[in-house]
């Protein structure tokens, strides 16, 4: 299984700790027939989930953390390219998701996911939805989120999303599927079990302390970690994420121009890419809004230098997440003595990790009921 996920990346030490991946009992299985785990990674700015596997490869697909309300199912123009977009029931509403979604959405609802509770909202199930849809599966056995790390420490919270999402779900077009498991983790805990994949150091990362660091489009997530066990008091996240750094330009884009401007995407791309963005039919420099959005990562640091301290017992800091380029610069101020360990796909990085969690997990608790005939089930509730 782990070349699955290595082959294609397209579309105690007298501490305290908390397991990171419990073991889960999966439903009956007949015997040779794998249970199907799918992961989905739902975050502020993207929603990113296994799309497929098969013969060897895994695809990860995603699309923009955008949830169109409407009262009636979207129906395409007959005329024009029609949009990649799909209508899930949620409650008494549709909800429009998709790559194209940003299309349907009007300028209130872009960033209605962007508070602490977001996992309880009808537009985050609506997003899972959606990528339920798209994995073209009636039945999945073991379905994995992520969630940030101060979000995972509310255990009620936790408990709740998977009560929620496990079940019978309407999909788009009237299909229906089923989720027999559900397991919530914390977002970063994807990554350390991916690096440790890419970089065939699972084994000794194992034995060692590590720091993984995930500045997502809301939070600035950072788990520390005694092999894969989570050292609970030196792990947390904050309201920091990249959001924050695109919201400190656009609202001095804002004074500058004399105007209301909200393109957070398009700061995001000239941020990503070094181009100007097009505002009033000009191209803007941003340049002189940086220094500002450059204090957002150094916020985010210097509050988690509250958990960690100099990191001297670290081994390995991982850096992942789509606002990684942007924190990196505050980040290696910070530990000046380490190296940062960063990934080549750090967007899909936490999905691909919970992908492979998933799978080993559901394989020991089919082995252990084998073990017993079925007769003991694994019982290792969080």
């Amino acid at each position: 299984m782990l070349q699955i996920l290595l082959k294609k990346q397209g579309f105690s030490h007298g501490i305290c700790t908390t397991p990171l991946l419990l073991l889960i009992t999966c439903s009956n299985q007949e015997d040779e027939v794998e249970p199907i785990v799918r992961a989905v990674d739902i975050g502020r700015g993207n929603t990113k989930f296994i799309a497929g596997v098969s013969d060897g490869d895994v695809r990860c697909a995603m699309f923009p953390s955008q949830a169109h309300p409407c009262e009636t199912v979207y129906e395409q123009e007959a005329w024009g390219m029609k949009r990649r977009t799909v209508c899930v029931p949620v409650d008494d509403l549709n909800y429009e998701v998709g790559p194209d979604a940003h299309l349907a959405s009007d300028i209130f609802n872009a960033n209605v996911l962007q508070h602490d509770s977001y996992s309880a909202t009808p537009e985050y199930l609506a997003l899972l939805l959606g990528a339920l849809h798209y994995m073209r599966l009636d039945r999945i056995d073991l379905l994995v989120l992520g969630l940030p790390v101060a979000t995972y420490k509310l255990k009620k919270q936790v408990a709740a999303l998977e009560r929620r999402v496990t079940g019978e779900h309407i999909l788009a077009e009237g299909r229906k599927i089923t989720i027999a498991r559900v397991k919530a983790i914390a977002q970063p805990s994807g990554a350390l079990m991916y690096c440790g994949l890419t970089h065939g150091r699972l084994a000794q990362m194992r034995k060692e302390r590590n720091l993984i660091i995930d500045p997502g489009r809301r939070t600035f997530d950072w788990l520390v970690t005694q092999g894969m066990q989570q050292i609970d008091k030196r792990s947390h996240s904050v309201p920091r994420g990249m959001f924050d750094v695109l919201h400190t330009i656009i609202e001095g884009i804002s004074r500058a121009t004399g105007s209301h401007y909200r393109e957070y995407d398009a700061i995001d791309l000239a941020l990503r890419t070094g181009k100007k963005p097009v505002i009033f039919q000009k191209e803007y420099d941003i340049a002189q809004h940086l220094p500002l959005a450059q204090k957002i990562p150094e916020q985010a640091v210097a509050e988690m230098l509250h958990y960690v301290g100099d990191a001297a017992d670290i081994k390995n800091i991982i850096l992942v997440g789509g606002g990684a380029f942007f924190y990196r610069k505050a980040l290696k101020t910070a530990f000046p003595h380490h190296e940062l360990q960063e990934l080549k796909d750090p967007i899909f990085a936490n999905v691909k990790g919970f992908q492979y969690a998933g799978t080993e997990l559901a394989k020991q608790a089919d082995t252990s009921s084998a073990r017993t005939d079925g007769t003991d089930r694994l019982n290792m509730a969080p």
